[in-house]
Order: C-alpha cells, then structure tokens, then sequence
C-alpha cells in the first residue's frame, strides 16, 4: 500500500538581485533636494520636471531590483510504500530538504500534488516545532498533541523519550537554553518515539556525537521493522547503504536516478569525483583542467598492497597511488600534499613529501608514488585531493583526483584492539619517490 504518493511537483521561489550603481553620500541627497526647493523658488511658474521624469540618482537606483525564478523542485514524482527506508541524497542544494519541508506541510508546492496517509513526525532542523520559552517536559507534551496523540499515549511513552534524550536534568529548563546537541537528541526522541507513521529525517543527526548517531540509526532501523515507513535524508552514505532499501537521487531539483541503495549511491559517489566513462582506478586529467599550466597532475592510479588496481579496500589495507606530472617545474624545492575527506567534506588525514624529502626533477613526464597505510578508517566513501608545493608557493591543485570506498571496517568493540585510535581517524607510512 502506498502512503505516499507524490506527482508532477514543483517548487519555485521568486529571487530577486539588487541593482547597485554607486554609493550615495548624505551630502549628495540634500543637495539634489536643495537644488530643486531653489529653482522652484527662483522660478515659480516655470515647469519644473517631477522627480519621476529627472535623471535617477544613485540613491535612488539602488532601491531598483529585477527578479529570477528559480525552481528548487521540478516535476518531481515517487511514490512509497508502507514500511519502506528510503534515502534521499544529492548535493547541497539539489531539493532535498525543500521537499521534505514539503512533504512536512510547512511548505506549498507551486504545481502538483502530494498525497500522504498517515501522522507525519518531521525532525528537520535543529529546534524545529520545539517552542523556545517552553521547558523540555512541556515540549514533549506539546509535539505530541500536534501530531494527534492524547495525553494519555504520550505520558505512556514519556519515560522511554527522555531516557533515550539523555537530559534528565534538565527536564524543566526552558528549551532556548539547550545545546545544540540536546535540542536535537530530544526532537529526535520526540518523533521517533511518539508513534508517527511516517517519520522524516532531515541531515540533522550530524550535530550529535557518534554514540548519539549510532543510537539514532538503531532507533530507525528498529522504527521501520515496526512497519513505519522512514525518509532519510542523509551525506553520509555508509550510512544510507546500511539503513535504506532504495534511495532516489535529486540534482538541480529533479530525480535523476531511484532504485537499490547502493547502486543509487555508486551513481552519486562516481558523480561527485567526475569520473563518468572512465576505470575506477585509473583517473586522467581533463585538458580543460590543464592547459592554463607548466607543470601540473596529469593522471592518478589506485592500487591495492597485492598491486590490483582498485577503489575497493578494507579496514587496515594498505593503498598506494600512482601519480603522473607533466610539464616544467617552477622550482627544484618541490614536493607533493595529500588529504583524504570524508562523505561529510571533513578532513580525516593527510600528508607532504617535505616532511620526509624533497624530489628533484630533469624531466618533463614522473611518477610519485604515494604509499597510505594501514587504512584505520570506517566504512564509507573517501575522496583525495592533490597539491604542488614549491617551497612556500603553492602550484596545481587537483580537487577530487579520486576516490576510494572502505567496503569492510572491524567493529570498535575493544579496547585492545585499537588502544591509541579514534574512529574516522587514519595513520599514514608514505613513502615518495621519482621514476629516472
């Protein structure tokens, strides 16, 4: 049975650009003024032009604007079943959270329709629904009898709520209060708890910590079990692939890709990196690119510790990139920066070839080999990022060179097991060197 169903639609929101000539003293606006009250008074039964007919001045030709369209949605359509986990990805901007808040009833679409069976719980930003001036206590009480449920039922699960919340303590202080973190532990407690048929999740779980996500996640996979169906919308895509059975990809406001999670994520991940056409592991620079530079990366290879050229590893592999240059270096002080970002945009680690030795060149086509390892990672997707140093002064800089995805990660579940590592955190051996 579909709980969901949505059809042709679409969101437009009007922009509009102000039209900033110069800047206008004080000084100039009274004396136009002045001017004017003058001839006026010189001339009283002359015809003097109006304010609308003389020549617009500065002032005045700020205050002018024009306008934009633009479509946050465009002929979107889905439809969900009850009791689906579905998870709704694409980059900032794409529509994601528009049609969440849309589906939450806090947004009107401009065309098209959106049917929903069932209560709706929506945890989309931070504080969302929470009044500010009222206690924790009073807001669960309060998001309860909004989403239809009597007193009776939310005093029920009260306990359970703020258990899973962690603010015991801080039960009856006004919410404006609340870190970041605990308005978000409790409004997620809150809509996961309080029964909604329907739960949607907007990238909020990031402000937790981690303990908090993985409590969340469970809570999720646990709420769907139930039979409740869940939209999540996530940039985590480890965590998309363990919790969501199909996924629906959104660029520019429309759907281009639904279907299995993971192969939904795979069309994402080889998107984001540009590596459309190409082989995983072996990633050429565009010339477009390039041809603005002397010396510059030219083409990157991935290979595994049994020299398999490959993007798939494991927890504790070693990976080894292969990387071409091309061109006349600027200077003999020459050395290579790495840094691996995660799903998130977050730096997790990174290296330099000054820190161990410099490399000389004498000609124009070299290879550096960078050697990363063991890859105490989690599970999920990564992408490397390349740049030239000469000495102090920074040459080509290649974003998003390549990418590679942690398929198998060890559970942190022992203290001996990794006693000096945090999760999401790696150790680097590099070793770097030039091929004659």
């Amino acid at each position: 049975m579909n709980v969901i169903k949505v059809e042709n639609l679409s969101k437009k929101y009007t922009i509009r650009h102000q039209q900033r000539e110069s800047y206008a003293a004080l000084r100039d606006v009274m004396a136009h003024g002045a001017k004017r009250l003058g001839a006026k008074l010189l001339s009283p039964f002359t015809s003097h032009p109006s304010s609308s007919e003389l020549p617009a001045t500065s002032l005045e030709l700020s205050a002018s604007s024009s306008k934009e369209d633009f479509w946050a949605l465009k002929d979107v359509s889905f439809e969900v079943k009850q009791g689906e986990v579905i998870g709704i990805i694409g980059r900032n901007g794409a529509g994601k959270s528009t049609l969440l808040k849309i589906l939450s009833r806090i947004t009107e679409p401009t065309t098209g329709s959106v049917k929903i069976k069932g209560r709706v719980a929506s945890l989309l930003e931070v504080g969302t629904g929470f009044h500010p001036e009222l206690t924790g206590r009073e807001n669960i009480y309060l998001n309860g009898a909004i989403l239809g449920m009597t007193k009776a039922e939310i005093k029920k699960k009260f306990d359970e709520i703020v258990a899973f919340a962690e603010i015991e303590k801080f039960l009856d202080t006004p919410v404006k209060r609340y870190s970041s973190g605990m308005y978000v532990r409790l409004a997620f407690a809150v809509a996961a708890h309080l029964e909604p048929e329907i739960l949607l999740v907007d990238e909020v779980l990031a402000v937790g910590d981690i303990d908090f996500q993985k409590k969340c996640l469970g809570k999720m996979e646990s709420v769907a079990k139930e039979g409740r169906t869940v939209l999540f919308v996530s940039h985590a895509m480890h965590s998309i692939r363990d919790l969501c059975e199909t996924a629906i990809l959104f660029d520019y406001g429309r759907i281009i890709k639904s279907g299995e999670s993971n192969e939904v994520v795979n069309v994402y991940e080889n998107h984001t990196i540009n590596m459309a056409n190409q082989s995983p592991s072996i990633i050429k620079r565009s010339s477009d690119q390039t041809q603005s530079l002397d010396f510059y990366f030219s083409s990157i290879l991935i290979q595994n510790e049994n020299g398999e050229y490959t993007t798939d590893f494991k927890y504790n592999d070693t990976l080894t990139m292969f990387v071409e240059l091309e061109g006349v270096p600027i200077g003999n002080n020459f050395s290579v920066e790495f840094y691996i970002y995660n799903e998130l945009g977050h730096l997790v680690c990174g290296g330099s070839s000054g820190a161990y030795h410099e490399i000389y060149f004498n000609k124009t086509v070299r290879m550096v080999n960078i050697k990363i390892g063991p890859l105490f990672l989690t599970s999920g997707r990564y992408l490397v990022k390349l740049s030239m140093m000469f000495g102090a002064v920074r040459g080509d800089t290649w974003e998003y060179a390549a990418g590679f995805t942690i398929r198998e990660c060890k559970p942190f579940k022992t203290s001996w097991e990794i006693p000096t590592f945090r999760e999401g955190t790696c150790i680097l051996q590099q070793s770097f060197s030039e091929e004659n």
